[in-house]
């Protein structure tokens, strides 16, 4: 692709060179409280909150004594502590010693796992009594024992300090970097589970003594030491905000993402010392994400398959029925495998429900970095990408099959590390040949099969004894080597795989969610808003809409365009492309031009770089105008743009911050009586005549 960058403001067409754009992932500058508090529905929480604190209380509390001073200064008074420093003198430090060896342990009352195992929630008393904020630095640090957990809605930094976390199967251990976590409204909340350490015999009251110096003024430090034991855990929570959060915030429906839904608001722990941080602690009555022993027992069978029970690497295909949790489990194996292994792969085989990508994409991603919140927070540039574009491949079966052959042969032959394959939630009728055809085309080891209840009239197991008379939509039984068509490896007919069949138990399985934004359409304006948002800058300031950004200039003589999925006529091809989502695309052939726009008939299966949105066409110049927020050095491969069924979000259109005057692309002068105007009803159980004859 020969583009310019072009100010459609002053009108430019001066020729600019790419330049090398290295995007740094970097932390971004910590936010004031009454900047997170500002939302309304917490204001007016908060606000009820204190006033019942108010009210006289009916247990006689105890009078507070003064504290005793410590080498003649008071408890109270602090010093400001850097990291490696403890702010404390010769004599001072050993009356810390004395006062920390003082603390009796077996007196206090902490909220810890029972005998049996089972995970106790921290509730408001033990989050005061276990939880300290430093003002000044704009962080909490909490104490947590085995087998404690906090559920919250929100975002945040997490970084253990000292002893190991547990957070969607990911264990969080001290030395490593601080990770963020999402928790918003649209998922399960999240949930920090301490676990326990493998190395006992540290001195456990010094070292907590060393990192709390670094983090807490000193009369935070001595309350929060009386609570560490020998199995204690110390976190640090820091608040968060990124590009991402303010794009997304910027919109009027968005911005109580991240706040509790109104069940939830009942059982919110308000007044504690994580107030400020961004998020808001949940108490029991809220469940969290549970695991059934059928889960556990196919994510230990796929870590051991990972880690050298099996000759070659697992290969782990998913299914299930919508609404089963597929997503939660993946994210969850993929995490769990990230405590073994450098790296996971990712077939992305959903084109509705995608995980690193905007819907109707098919991808293979290599994934190194732990998923801790939902496909819109850790959206990313796949190794490689077909755009399909559609979220439902019911349209053209054989061509969503080719699109994952393909990607299949650019992965890796020797498969030096685990893949894990998601599917759709279309598990009957031609969704079920798809997933028979799929067992056959790639070399499974281990199959997970998604249920809740008793499972018998959702799909039947795929087991190998199913595989073998089973009727797919390219591949007819006895099973063939059908790899042989495109990859060098050989599989015999009858080699079996694992299959495990997973029950989930939580509420409202194989239902969707009624909560806002749980919808899968809703989902899918997520995840693109948050493919755009990429384009917003990374310095603090307000948001900015993007018609106001400067798009590439792109000469429609150098890319070709196409459209997927639709038979357009070559005189309206720009209408229907112009404000539209597009896949920026490489074409194995040289793009030539007669002189003016080159149109294709028909859209190719051709690797795909990253998605743009097409929002102006200058026909006397004979540009396009494109706003994508991959680096120039990518952009200079392509020189195809594809055109599909995906479409921006409407409030992309209407809804965004600094709009003036006129809405661009948007008119009220339509007609809905019109005949066609309507929308198009697709009905996924009859054959189409472009399937007709393909068995």
């Amino acid at each position: 692709m020969k583009a310019k960058k072009s100010s459609l403001s002053k009108g430019s067409a001066a020729s600019q060179k790419w330049k090398d754009v290295r995007r740094k992932r970097c932390r971004p500058p910590p936010v004031l409280p009454s900047d997170l508090e500002s939302n309304p529905v917490m204001v007016s929480m908060i606000k009820e909150h204190q006033e019942c604190m108010k009210k006289k209380p009916t247990v006689k509390r105890l009078k507070k004594k003064k504290a005793k001073p410590v080498s003649g200064k008071t408890v109270t008074q602090t010093k400001s502590f850097t990291n490696g420093d403890t702010g404390l003198d010769p004599d001072e430090f050993q009356d810390w010693k004395e006062y920390s060896q003082s603390v009796q342990v077996n007196g206090l009352k902490m909220q810890v796992a029972s005998e049996d195992g089972r995970i106790r929630r921290l509730d408001g008393n033990s989050l005061h009594q276990c939880a300290e904020r430093d003002d000044q630095k704009k962080h909490a640090v909490l104490i947590m024992q085995k087998g404690q957990a906090l559920c919250f809605r929100g975002k945040c930094f997490v970084t253990c300090l000292y002893g190991r976390v547990e957070v969607m199967g990911f264990t969080i251990e001290e030395g490593q970097q601080s990770y963020p976590l999402f928790s918003p409204a649209s998922i399960c909340p999240l949930t920090i589970t301490a676990t326990e350490r493998p190395d006992d015999s540290r001195d456990h009251r010094k070292e907590a003594a060393d990192i709390l110096c670094n983090y807490l003024p000193l009369a935070s430090q001595k309350k929060l030491l009386k609570k560490v034991v020998s199995n204690s855990t110390i976190i640090l929570l820091e608040p968060m905000e990124t590009p991402l959060t303010r794009f997304l915030s910027s919109f009027t429906d968005l911005s109580i993402l991240f706040d509790p839904t109104a069940e939830e608001l009942m059982a919110a722990i308000l007044d504690t010392p994580l107030n400020g941080l961004g998020i808001i602690p949940l108490m029991s009555d809220i469940k969290g994400l549970t695991v059934s022993a059928s889960c556990r027992e196919s994510l230990n069978a796929v870590v051991s398959a990972c880690r050298g029970d099996m000759e070659a690497c697992a290969v782990v295909l998913v299914y299930g029925p919508k609404n089963i949790g597929k997503s939660t489990y993946i994210r969850m194996a993929i995490n769990t495998l990230l405590n073994h292994t450098t790296s996971v792969d990712y077939l992305e085989a959903d084109l509705g429900q995608t995980e690193f990508t905007p819907a109707g994409c098919l991808s293979l991603v290599t994934v190194k970095e732990p998923l801790l919140g939902p496909p819109f927070t850790h959206q990313r540039d796949p190794d490689h990408m077909v755009y399909y574009g559609n979220a439902s491949c019911d349209s053209d079966l054989s061509r969503y099959m080719e699109s994952l052959k393909s990607l299949w042969r650019s992965h890796s032959k020797s498969r030096e590390t685990p893949i894990i394959i998601n599917t759709m939630g279309w598990i009957k009728g031609f969704g079920l040949q798809l997933l028979v055809d799929m067992l056959r085309f790639f070399p499974v080891s281990h199959v997970i099969q998604l249920t809740h209840g008793d499972g018998t009239a959702q799909c039947p197991a795929l087991t190998p004894e199913f595989l073998r008379t089973a009727q797919g939509f390219h591949t007819h039984p006895p099973a063939q080597t059908a790899l042989d068509e495109f990859t060098d490896v050989e599989r015999s007919p009858d080699r079996g795989y694992v299959h495990m069949i997973v029950n989930s138990d939580f509420e409202g399985a194989g239902c969707q969610g009624a909560s806002k934004h749980q919808r899968s359409n809703e989902q899918r304006d997520l995840s693109l808003m948050a493919y755009l948002g990429q384009l917003q800058s990374t310095d603090p300031g307000p948001v900015r809409p993007l018609h106001s950004l400067t798009p590439y200039q792109v000469p429609y003589t150098d890319v070709a365009l196409g459209a997927v999925h639709f038979d357009i006529a070559p005189s309206h091809m720009f209408y229907a492309a112009n404000s539209s989502l597009v896949g920026l695309c490489v074409l194995a052939e040289k793009v030539t031009s007669k002189g003016g726009p080159v149109l294709l008939s028909r859209a190719p299966i051709c690797p795909c770089v990253g998605l743009g949105v097409l929002r102006g066409i200058d026909m006397a110049r004979g540009l396009y105008f494109v706003l994508t927020p991959l680096d120039p050095t990518v952009l200079r491969k392509v020189n195809c743009l594809l055109l599909g069924a995906v479409s921006l979000p409407s409030c992309i259109l209407t809804s965004q911050n600094n709009l003036q005057d006129e809405l661009p692309y948007v008119t009220s002068d339509y007609s809905f009586d019109l005949t066609g105007a309507g929308k198009l009803r697709i009905f996924k159980g009859l054959q189409r005549q472009g399937q007709a004859g393909t068995h």
